[in-house]
C-alpha cells in the first residue's frame, strides 16, 4: 500500500539475526564515519519496479570497504495480484563478485523462492538486474539509479508508533470508545475468534496483516466499544495470551465538537442516565435544527447515540418534501477511572431528502458530496446551544485546555 517501506524497529533485529557473524559489530557502530576499508552496513529501502511496484523490499549489505561480504534481502509482497493479503521472504544471499544469489521459502505460503541479482555501481548509484522466482511466478528485476543508506539513516527513518495509549490522562488525545490491542501474529486468530458474539465492533481494516506487521511479528487490532466497558475490556485483553500492548487510541470524537460538563445531574447511582441526557440533547437539537424528534437510541456495542429528526424541506415547498436528519453522539467520562465530569461529542448532522407525501411520490437522487472541502453541514450553532444547556465547557485548541 505504500511505495516506500516504513517499518518497525523490530526489522533491524530480524536482519541482524539473519547475519549473526556481524551482529555484534552492528550494535557497536560509531556515529563517526567508518574508516576506509572498515566494516559497515548499508541499506537499500526500495528496488524499483519489483513485482509491478507492489513489493516492499529491503536489501542489507555488509561491506568491507567497497566490497560486499554479505547480503540479506527482505521482500514483502501481495500474495496475489490486487490482493491485500501479504507474504514475505528473507533470504541470505551468497556474494560472488557482482552476483547475489540465494534460495529460501516464503513465510506464510511456504512457496519456494529463488533470487539471482547482478549488482553494478556507478558513482553513488547502484543498478540491480536479474530474476526473483516465487513458486511458479518469475519477476524480472530491472532497477537502475538506486541509492543506499547508512545504518543511522536507516534507523532514523523507522517508526514504531502503534497509536496505543495504555494510561491516558484524559480523553482529549484519544477517543473514549476506541481501543486497540497489539498481539503476536500467531495468537491473533484465537483472539479474534474470542470476540465473536461479544458487544465489540472490530475495525475491518485492522484485520489486514500488512508488511509492518509481518516484519514486527505483531498486529494491531482496532475496536470500538461502549466507553463504560472499555476499561474492563482492556484489563481482560492485557491478560490474554500473545497481547503485548493494549489501550485507547484515536477514534470518532473531535474536540471542537465536544463538551465537558458536571456528571452529578445526569447520574443515577454509579450509572449515567443516558436516556435522560439523550432527551435533553434531542430537545436542544430540535430547536437549533428546526426539526421534530423522531427517535433516539444507543448502540449496545459501541455506546453511540443516534438521534433522528424530520422537518419540511424548504428548497421547493410546494412539493412537500421531507428532510430526515441523523445526528450521531457519544457520552462518556472525560477520562479513564473515577471522575465527576462527562464528555458529550456530537457529530455533524447528515440530511437526506425524500418525498414522503401520500399518493404518487417524486423519486429523488442526491449526487452532492459532503466530503468536498468547505461543504460541511450547518448545524445552526448546535454545539454552543448544548454547551449552554449543559453548563459545559468547550475545548480551546490554541491553549489545549478546556475553557
Amino acid at each position: 500500500m505504500r511505495a516506500l517501506l516504513v517499518c518497525s524497529t523490530a526489522l533491524l533485529a530480524v536482519l541482524l539475526a539473519a547475519s549473526p557473524e556481524v551482529a555484534s559489530a552492528q550494535m557497536k557502530l560509531s556515529p563517526k564515519a567508518t574508516a576506509p576499508g572498515g566494516v559497515e552496513t548499508r541499506y537499500f529501502t526500495s528496488i524499483d519496479g519489483l513485482m509491478d511496484g507492489n513489493a516492499d523490499a529491503i536489501l542489507k549489505e555488509t561491506r568491507q570497504g567497497k566490497t560486499v561480504t554479505a547480503a540479506v534481502l527482505d521482500v514483502c509482497y501481495p500474495i496475489a495480484k490486487n490482493s491485500d493479503r501479504k507474504d514475505r521472504f528473507v533470504v541470505n544471499l551468497q556474494v560472488a563478485g557482482q552476483t547475489l544469489t540465494g534460495t529460501t521459502q516464503s513465510i506464510s505460503e511456504k512457496a519456494p523462492v529463488s533470487v539471482k541479482l547482478l549488482r553494478k555501481q556507478s558513482g553513488d548509484f547502484f543498478e540491480f538486474r536479474g530474476q526473483i522466482s516465487i513458486g511458479q511466478a518469475v519477476t524480472e528485476v530491472t532497477s537502475p539509479d538506486n541509492s543506499d543508506l547508512s545504518e543511522k539513516e536507516f534507523l532514523d527513518n523507522q517508526t514504531s508508533d502503534d497509536g496505543i495509549t495504555a494510561q491516558p490522562k484524559d480523553f482529549t488525545d484519544v477517543s473514549p470508545e476506541a481501543i486497540a490491542v497489539k498481539i503476536k501474529l500467531d495468537a491473533a486468530t484465537d483472539f479474534l475468534k474470542s470476540l465473536k458474539g461479544q458487544d465489540v465492533e472490530v475495525t475491518l481494516a485492522s484485520l489486514n496483516v500488512g508488511c509492518d506487521a509481518l516484519r514486527a511479528g505483531e498486529q494491531t487490532i482496532n475496536m470500538s466499544v461502549d466507553p463504560e466497558r472499555a476499561g474492563a475490556l482492556l484489563a481482560k485483553f492485557k491478560a490474554m495470551q500473545g497481547v503485548t500492548a493494549a489501550g485507547w487510541t484515536a477514534g470518532m470524537t473531535e474536540m471542537d465538537r465536544t463538551i465537558r460538563f458536571a456528571a452529578a445531574d445526569w447520574r443515577e447511582g454509579d450509572k449515567v442516565n443516558r436516556n435522560k441526557l439523550a432527551t435533553a440533547v434531542s430537545n436542544v437539537l430540535s430547536r437549533t435544527l428546526a426539526a421534530k424528534p423522531v427517535s433516539q437510541s444507543f448502540n449496545s456495542a459501541t455506546g453511540k447515540l443516534k438521534l433522528v429528526f424530520k422537518r419540511p424541506n424548504q428548497d421547493f415547498p410546494a412539493l412537500e418534501l421531507t428532510d430526515t436528519i441523523e445526528v450521531t453522539g457519544l457520552v462518556s467520562p472525560d477520562k479513564p477511572g473515577t471522575t465527576d465530569k462527562l464528555m458529550l461529542w456530537i457529530g455533524s448532522p447528515a440530511t437526506t431528502t425524500a418525498d414522503e407525501s401520500s399518493g404518487a411520490r417524486l423519486n429523488l437522487s442526491d449526487d452532492a458530496s459532503v466530503d468536498e472541502e468547505g461543504d460541511q453541514p450547518d448545524d445552526n450553532g448546535s454545539i454552543e446551544a448544548l454547551a449552554r444547556e449543559l453548563k459545559g465547557q468547550r475545548w480551546d485548541a490554541d491553549k489545549s485546555a478546556w475553557k
